[in-house]
């Protein structure tokens, strides 16, 4: 039986760009855990290093998209490297202010400047993008790219978490920079399956941000929502195997999230499913709502591995079918962009999701941090919806 995924690396310079791709990507994961570990080592505050991380966070999520519309316009060997020295230089003064008396204000300055980090894995769907658009190998490839992309936040935080312990307090957020360094050289380096950029002519007319269409505000909202579950399962299981005197199932717990999601990525990447990209949209809404009502329920470890896993069966599908739909709405040379927030919007929905539920855990325990995320599948439920209704009407609309 062919594999549809080995057939992806039939096309020259593939092999290289994703593993670029895989190393730059692993920075941001890195980086915020790193900075919480190197500040809560030498500074003793947890709030302060929370602070410093959330400024880095939300810089991320505010700068990425426009980093990506440059790209769209400049191409990524004119942009990606600018952002990513400005990156660096951040992370360098964010490190020398941990270890110097340089004041607080060097540690969110440094950390605002690190989020001119620019989103890698959406420059490596751009290329598989201009390789197999209108190609049933799209769909497969934007499946390996999720996956991939839980892989980089499963192996990122326990890397730079255990370089910062074993090493150095510095050494987490040190390599992530030096990750991000390699990993961009090597992908600009080939030029190859650079995807093109708009035409002089072009660039003067495409106006605004892409998050002026009402497709791209409603998966961006989506992937908000999303985010929020993530965010609350990671802190609440945390929370949750404490309260029961486990805490080390917690990594047992987040595990199983993982395995789901990755599992049902590869598996739905391989499919080929005739049924219109809206109504799959519309599906994955409902089952990722539906999954988030067990939780809410769990009396134990076992139940709630159980519960997560299910859960996170149907997180990657979900995210394939909206940079699926990104990809049909947005223009063509404009297709960074728009991939670009709704990452963005995933990032800040897992970063919401971790503060919302944190504040509820504070004041009714861990099993209440769990209707954090049941409100958020609600969110995602609604959100689906209104994304079913707006783009069916976009699709038997005349043309």
């Amino acid at each position: 039986m062919n594999n549809p995924y080995r057939s992806l690396f039939d096309q020259p310079g593939t092999r290289a760009f994703v593993l670029a791709g895989l190393l730059a990507r692993l920075a941001l994961p890195m980086t915020g855990i790193g900075i919480i570990t190197l500040l809560a080592q030498l500074r003793g505050s947890y709030a302060l290093a929370g602070a410093v991380s959330a400024t880095f966070v939300l810089t991320y999520a505010l700068l990425s998209p426009q980093i990506s519309r440059r790209v769209d316009r400049h191409g990524q060997r004119r942009v990606l490297p600018l952002a990513t020295a400005i990156s660096v230089l951040g992370m360098a003064l964010l490190l020398l202010g941990s270890g110097w008396p340089l004041g607080d204000w060097s540690l969110f300055l440094g950390a605002a400047l690190s989020g001119f980090m620019p989103s890698l894995s959406a420059m490596v769907r751009a290329r598989w993008t201009a390789l197999y658009r209108g190609q049933p190998q799209l769909q497969t490839a934007y499946s390996l790219e999720t996956v991939l992309d839980e892989v980089s936040f499963i192996a990122g935080p326990p890397l730079s978490v255990g370089l910062c312990v074993a090493w150095f307090p510095q050494a987490g957020p040190l390599m992530a920079a030096l990750l991000l360094v390699i990993g961009v050289l090597a992908l600009v380096a080939q030029r190859g399956s650079e995807p093109p950029v708009l035409a002089a002519g072009e660039a003067g007319q495409v106006g605004g941000s892409v998050m002026g269409l009402g497709e791209v505000r409603l998966l961006t909202l989506l992937m908000v929502a999303m985010g929020v579950i993530v965010g609350t399962v990671d802190i609440v299981s945390v929370a949750f195997a404490a309260a029961l005197g486990q805490p080390a199932a917690a990594s047992l717990v987040l595990s199983a999230y993982a395995l789901g999601s990755c599992v049902a990525g590869l598996v739905f990447g391989a499919l080929r499913l005739n049924q219109p990209l809206h109504r799959l949209l519309l599906l994955g809404g409902l089952a990722t709502a539906a999954t988030t009502v067990p939780l809410s329920l769990v009396g134990g470890i076992a139940t709630l591995i159980a519960a997560v896993l299910v859960a996170g069966v149907f997180f990657a599908p979900t995210m394939i079918v909206a940079m699926s739909l990104v990809e049909r709405v947005v223009p063509e040379q404009r297709l960074t962009e728009g991939m670009t927030w709704l990452l963005a919007g995933l990032n800040v929905g897992v970063a919401a999701g971790a503060a919302l539920s944190g504040q509820v855990l504070d004041e009714g325990g861990a099993q209440a941090g769990f209707t954090v995320a049941l409100a958020a599948g609600g969110a995602v439920l609604l959100v689906a919806v209104l994304g079913y209704w707006r783009l069916r009407e976009r699709q038997t609309a005349p043309a």
